[in-house]
């Protein structure tokens, strides 16, 4: 009986150049639900901006209907934009 041999394995290239490269911004979207305060409130609690940084950040959401509220890799971006969504803010991901 022989035993088995290692198996070489090929990682994906295409995704870890997509990691490498630059970093990844996370964008709250402007909706029809949320209180500006409210959006202010959030964007202070997640991210630990200042009332002033978040008011502009809000300010930016309301008036052109999106705004970049953090940057960073992949996974930060995944995660900032899951407890955005747990908060109930319209929020995506889309690499810089």
């Amino acid at each position: 009986m022989s035993s088995p041999s290692p198996t070489e394995l090929d990682l994906p290239i295409g995704d870890l150049d997509a990691e490498i490269e630059g970093p990844w911004v996370v964008i709250v979207w402007n909706d029809p639900v949320n209180l500006m305060s409210y959006v202010t409130f959030v964007l202070q609690k997640l991210f630990g901006y200042s009332e002033e940084k978040a008011t502009q950040l809000m300010l930016d959401v309301h008036h052109k209907g999106r705004a970049v509220v953090s940057s960073g890799s992949r996974e930060k971006a995944e995660l900032d934009v899951f407890r955005l969504h747990e908060h109930g803010l319209w929020a995506t991901m889309q690499q810089d």
